[in-house]
């Protein structure tokens, strides 16, 4: 799952879709920094409710994360996007096939269901936008492997910057695509890969309920 998976149906608890986002904000914050469920768990019956929904929105995305992947849906999804990328990438571009097949299948569900009712899109940054970043950082810091001072800047930046809206359309997804490979340090993809998008992107929408049905 990604982003707005995880935090759709929980979009009238800022804290709590605020948790939901932390595990994927740290992949882009700090890739060596982790919040595992077990920690996040000492937190959720805290008497602030904020901190309580912010470490119960940890421990949902974890749980959603653990049947998504072993949902069948996306298995074979998994290997058909996979399959679809190497088709228009070098025969022997190692990693960059796999990796991709993985997060479209994510990323792609997300654009799915902000297409379905776009108006949540703006609830769920509505939602982000008014948490307190310091405080969210500074529960973070708590229950991470390591802690970092960047939340103020890096929250506000996240809702600034809107960018899931991006998802709906294939030239900017590639654009976002690729500043995850740089990020990865994986080469750049072509733009060749805009002829598959179309495609995927509907083999994607087509199995969005069973995505979202836990086995």
């Amino acid at each position: 799952m990604n982003y707005y998976a995880h935090a759709r149906l929980f979009l009238d608890d800022p804290y709590f879709v605020a948790g939901t986002a932390v595990p994927d904000w740290l992949s882009v914050l700090d890739r060596k920094m982790r919040v595992r469920s077990r920690a996040a768990q000492t937190l959720t019956s805290h008497a602030d409710g904020r901190i309580a929904g912010l470490a119960a929105g940890i421990v949902q995305h974890h749980h959603d994360d653990g049947w998504f992947h072993q949902t069948r849906a996306f298995a074979e999804l998994n290997l058909q996007l996979t399959a679809e990328v190497r088709r228009v990438l070098s025969p022997d571009d190692g990693f960059r096939p796999s990796f991709l097949g993985h997060i479209l299948v994510e990323i792609l569900l997300d654009a799915a269901l902000i297409a379905a009712v776009p108006a949540k899109l703006d609830a769920y940054y509505t939602a982000l936008a008014s948490v307190d970043p310091r405080l969210v950082g500074d529960v973070v810091n708590q229950i991470a492997t390591r802690p970092s001072d960047l939340w103020p800047v890096f929250i506000p930046n996240f809702c600034a910057e809107r960018f899931l809206y991006d998802y709906l359309e294939d030239a900017k997804l590639l654009a976002r695509l690729n500043r995850v490979m740089r990020r990865v340090q994986l080469q750049p993809l072509p733009d060749e890969l805009l002829t598959i998008l179309p495609a995927v992107r509907s083999a994607v929408a087509r199995r969005r309920d069973e995505l979202l049905t836990a086995p």
